[in-house]
């Protein structure tokens, strides 16, 4: 199935009833926490993928009343269940993002490219949008997970991560697309999470226990901790590696989705 079936034919709400929006605040702190440690304030913020706006929406709350909040998202599904007074704060725009003349002061790209097929060339045509990227990206590959043969199989069915990484590899990707990281650290979503059966209480447990001693060490034997990446596109992009010459042009790839 391809991203534009999966996440346009009603199979993804299907698979993801809430489109991910109980997440939504708890991003949304990472969000700001990384903003405050580097002093940012911006006065505009995109979020690429926004699926029903939930992230923009929390952030809404914190940022100045005037902050623009635009969210790009190519699912109906998604943008149908944006309430009205979600809309009176947030714009939202059904379609690839299109660079501007003014670039946002802040780009989000939260859970969204392990989502694309040519995910070097989506990253890299992401550079002008910002004049910095927050990305938060799942660390599907762990030794838990390579131990159990349905795990990432089922990740790739449930939630259509094409693409799954570890630390180094995130790191690196976002590197070779054109990205310098200025900042970066693990988040512990199961802090927040509620697991309905007993072995999830308990794999929960572990996770707190492994990210109190050593998130790295975590992430690497038990999995379940993503990171949160703040980056700046570079002067000129880094060369893809050899053989990939394909660069994925956001506003062609938008036209071509109107058309």
């Amino acid at each position: 199935m391809s991203a534009t079936e999966l996440y346009g034919s009603g199979e993804y709400l299907r698979r993801n009833p809430d489109w991910h929006e109980s997440d939504a605040k708890w991003k949304a702190r990472q969000v700001l926490t990384m903003l405050s440690r580097h002093g940012v304030v911006p006065r505009s913020v995109c979020d690429i993928g926004c699926g029903t706006g939930g992230v923009l929406a929390a952030l809404a709350e914190a940022l100045p009343p005037r902050t623009e909040l635009v969210g790009f998202e190519i699912s109906a599904d998604a943008l149908r269940h944006v309430s009205p007074e979600r809309r009176r704060r947030v714009s939202f725009v059904q379609s690839i993002p299109a660079h501007r003349d003014v670039p946002f002061d802040i780009a989000l790209c939260l859970d969204v490219f392990e989502h694309v097929p040519d995910y070097l060339g989506f990253i890299q045509g992401l550079r002008g949008m910002a004049k910095q990227t927050i990305f938060h990206i799942p660390l599907d590959i762990s030794v838990a997970s390579l131990m159990r043969a349905k795990k990432l199989s089922e990740v790739r069915r449930q939630v259509g991560h094409l693409h799954m990484f570890t630390k180094e590899v995130a790191l690196a990707t976002l590197e070779t697309a054109g990205f310098d990281v200025v900042d970066w650290n693990f988040t512990n979503p199961s802090r927040e999470s509620r697991p309905t059966r007993f072995l999830g209480h308990i794999g929960k447990r572990a996770r707190r226990v492994a990210f109190h001693l050593s998130p790295d060490l975590g992430a690497r034997a038990l999995g379940g901790f993503p990171i949160l990446v703040l980056a700046k596109p570079t002067a000129e992009p880094r060369s893809l590696p050899a053989g990939y010459s394909r660069t994925y042009d956001l506003q062609q790839a938008g036209a071509r989705r109107r058309s």
